[in-house]
């Protein structure tokens, strides 16, 4: 992490104070409230958005999706052809790679994220690769690249928004061109009317507005793959950001003060319950301090509610008068276990530091 000031690199907040340019962007992208964390399912005006340009119009009627480049017969799909196909339906946690961002000193310059960023829905589509296997992939095809409709320019490059897989992920069961959520078509700001869906990965991947899709012979290297990248420095080469990390979160217990989102609970028996998932595997353990993290105890899991979706837990705390800072973690089923603190990163991405909630009781 730079140590001063003078150290900053580009891309890095000069002061703590949020820009203008990040205002912005947090008034077009939401979270979802944590209170949220009560439903299985989020309900789809409160899941978590990120828009990276703008969102495009679309006509489902004369939407086609293109299965090209290095395949045997390539394929021009409209949506009646898509929802004729075998349908499967998945729940699935999503959570934006940048979640946590704003929490990190120096903040990073981006969607100004806390710990938000997150939502659990079920989705509705065709297995992609049963798309591919009819599309027929040439044997030196390494990768997919997946183009969606949304336009713009970042990084002082005019694209499209793109992302890739490599064969074998992209052929995985789960991954599904996904063309309803909760039962309904796909809103506008979720993709409308054909997204990717790649369940346990951040959400970077699944592409929205989805158009085409070209087997290639090469690996990708587009902006947005270069983007999703841990690195110390603009210039490190860093590692591929792709599966989400293990994260538990709680529902904030009590009451709000307005602006500072303080808590209040009354004392004496409280339960506290939250969320808990990982794209690595299941939650196999939550843990729940209420010293700081001095001291730890473990939470009771509920059953999962797939193995793409988060899993609820509960904690028993008999709170006593004053002041108390409640910190959560998950461990999933690698053994991977949720810091307590973050190592910096340039972009702030795959930030899963433990919540912490201070809250007085009285």
């Amino acid at each position: 992490m730079p140590s001063d000031e003078n150290d900053r690199p580009a891309g890095v907040a000069a002061s703590e104070g949020i820009t203008l340019q990040e205002l912005q962007l947090a008034a077009r992208n939401h979270g979802m409230p944590l209170e949220g964390l009560r439903y299985d399912v989020t309900p789809i005006g409160l899941h978590y958005l990120l828009i990276h340009f703008d969102i495009p119009g679309a006509d489902a009627s004369a939407w086609t999706l293109s299965v090209e480049g290095r395949v045997r017969h390539p394929l021009a799909l409209s949506m009646d052809a898509l929802r004729a196909r075998p349908a499967v339906t998945l729940t699935v946690t999503m959570e934006c790679a940048g979640n946590g961002r704003a929490r990190l000193y120096p903040r990073p310059l981006s969607q100004p994220w806390l710990s938000e960023a997150v939502g659990t829905a079920e989705w509705t589509g065709t297995p992609l690769g049963a798309v591919l296997e009819e599309a027929g992939l040439e044997d030196d095809a390494v990768e997919l690249v997946f183009t969606g409709a949304d336009h713009g320019t970042q990084g002082g490059e005019e694209q499209d928004y793109q992302r890739s897989l490599t064969i074998a992920d992209a052929t995985r069961d789960e991954v599904v061109l996904a063309y309803e959520v909760d039962g309904r078509p796909l809103p506008p700001q979720h993709g409308f009317p054909v997204r990717l869906l790649v369940p346990g990965w951040y959400g970077m991947t699944s592409v929205k507005w989805l158009r085409r899709i070209d087997a290639v012979a090469e690996p990708f290297e587009g902006y947005q793959m270069d983007a999703y990248r841990l690195r110390q420095a603009p210039d490190d080469p860093g590692v591929p950001v792709t599966r989400m990390q293990p994260r538990a979160l709680m529902i904030p217990p009590g009451f709000p003060e307005f602006f500072e989102r303080v808590r209040t609970v009354e004392a004496g028996p409280q339960v506290l319950e939250g969320r808990a998932w990982s794209g690595w595997g299941p939650v196999v353990r939550v843990e729940v301090s209420v010293d700081g993290g001095t001291t730890w105890e473990d939470a009771a899991l509920g059953e999962p509610l797939g193995r793409y979706a988060w899993r609820g837990w509960s904690f028993a705390w008999d709170a006593t008068p004053g002041e108390h800072e409640l910190v959560v973690r998950a461990t999933d089923e690698t053994g991977s276990i949720q810091p307590t603190d973050q190592p910096w990163n340039h972009h702030g991405l795959a930030n899963n530091m433990a919540q912490r909630v201070v809250v007085t009781a009285r």
